[in-house]
C-alpha cells in the first residue's frame, strides 16, 4: 500500500511540474484569457462589480505567476529570483 501511495505522489508531482512548466510557457496567453473573462463578466454584470472583478483578475494572474515555472536562460540555468520571490524547494539528492 505504501508503494502505491509513493507512486501516486510521484506521478502527482510530475503532473504538477508539467502544469507549472506549461503555465510558464503560456503565461501571456493565460493572462490575456483572464483579462478577457474579467471583461466579459464585468460587461454581463453591467459594471456593477467592476472593482471586485478587477481584484479577482489581479489575484488570478498573480496565482498563475506564482505557480508558473520560470523559463531557463540559454545556459540552462534558471534565472535568479526576483526580490520578494520565495526560494524554490530543491528535491532531495538521491544517493
Amino acid at each position: 500500500m505504501g508503494n502505491l501511495m509513493e507512486n501516486l505522489k510521484g506521478k502527482a508531482e510530475d503532473l504538477k511540474g508539467k502544469a507549472s512548466e506549461l503555465a510558464g510557457k503560456h503565461n501571456e496567453k493565460i493572462d490575456t484569457t483572464i483579462e478577457k473573462a474579467g471583461a466579459t463578466i464585468d460587461k454581463a454584470t453591467k459594471h456593477k462589480y467592476s472593482e471586485k472583478i478587477e481584484h479577482g483578475t489581479t489575484k488570478a494572474k498573480s496565482a498563475v505567476d506564482g505557480f508558473a515555472a520560470k523559463p531557463h536562460d540559454e545556459t540552462g540555468d534558471a534565472p535568479e529570483a526576483a526580490p520578494g520571490d520565495a526560494p524554490r524547494e530543491q528535491p532531495p539528492a538521491e544517493g
